[in-house]
């Protein structure tokens, strides 16, 4: 299994500056891939890592995740070849549906017809990720032309995908999918499953990221976690793999302890099918976040 980290366009200062910094960490401290979030307040993220990624070789990076609702694919495919360009080719395209507070709240947009929307958005981007024309016509979205960009290496494309039908469309039409706030139960019985029944012969890989804190306080952490993470047990789509794992709460999805109790929380991810942990460090202490990096590194490097 392969271990990750997530970075984040969050905190003061230029984005641009502190996503070179923290690439450029991550490689040095032997992350092989970094995994980068997009929420709607922040920065565009596509567009700082286009700077990011030519400023630091050596690492890959990926998006967890891209909202849908608000690019159309032909401008989607645009952004991804050229940045996958400029990474030669270390870029891989994680896409998700985002929710409805967002989509219908902020941007107008209708959040119906996930499964439609979905399948009608690939229909278009796909192609055009592939070098080839799209014609997709559509109920939810329309994608006709075709992209010149040469040289231009195809990146992965996976899909935050939870439900039952979403994870069917990820396991048929992309690498895989990214989740967040799944538990191990959910990972080996329900998300591994679904994704890869849909794949038949193909290989597809579960990406998995949650909280984590090495540390010796453990009701501390927990504390911060519920506080930190507290919106996600409100989401109907978190919630339900929250509920389906068994958790009162995000915090119970957190990998929490020292060194020994986190990697056999690690190891439960494992043995459910996980191709891919991405550490997400949350504890606002210097040295817990700088223990629980290097227990990643540790990990990663077994």
């Amino acid at each position: 299994m392969q271990i990750s980290i997530i970075g984040s366009l969050s905190g003061g200062g230029s984005p641009v500056d502190a996503t070179v910094n923290f690439l450029a960490q991550a490689r040095e401290e032997g992350f092989r891939r970094v995994w980068m979030t997009q929420m709607p307040y922040e920065p565009d993220l596509l567009t700082v890592l286009a700077v990011a990624l030519r400023e630091v070789d050596g690492i890959e990076v990926g998006t967890g995740v891209v909202p849908i609702q608000n690019l159309h694919p032909m401008l989607m495919a645009q952004r991804a070849l050229t940045l996958n360009l400029i990474a030669g080719g270390r870029f891989i395209l994680g896409l998700g549906m985002t929710h409805a507070a967002v989509t219908e709240g902020m941007w107008g947009i209708p959040w119906d017809k996930p499964v439609r929307r979905l399948n009608e958005y690939l229909d278009g981007l796909l192609p055009l990720l592939a070098g080839e024309p799209a014609d997709a016509t559509g109920e939810t979205v329309t994608t006709r032309g075709a992209l010149q960009i040469p040289g231009a290496p195809r990146p992965d494309v996976y899909i935050a995908a939870l439900g039952p039908q979403l994870l069917k469309i990820a396991g048929r039409r992309t690498a895989g999918t990214v989740t967040w706030m799944t538990g191990p139960k959910t990972l080996g019985d329900h998300v591994g499953p679904g994704l890869r029944g849909a794949a038949g012969d193909r290989l597809v890989r579960v990406v998995a990221a949650l909280p984590m804190a090495v540390t010796d306080d453990v009701d501390g952490a927990r504390a911060q976690a519920a506080e930190q993470f507290a919106m996600y047990g409100q989401l109907p789509s978190y919630r339900a793999m929250l509920d389906r794992e068994g958790y009162a709460g995000p915090a119970d999805a957190a990998l929490i302890g020292d060194e020994a109790t986190v990697t056999a929380r690690v190891e439960e991810l494992r043995a459910a099918g996980v191709d891919e942990y991405v550490g997400v460090p949350f504890d606002a202490s210097p040295e817990v976040r700088a223990r629980t990096r290097a227990l990643l590194r540790a990990l990663d490097s077994d």
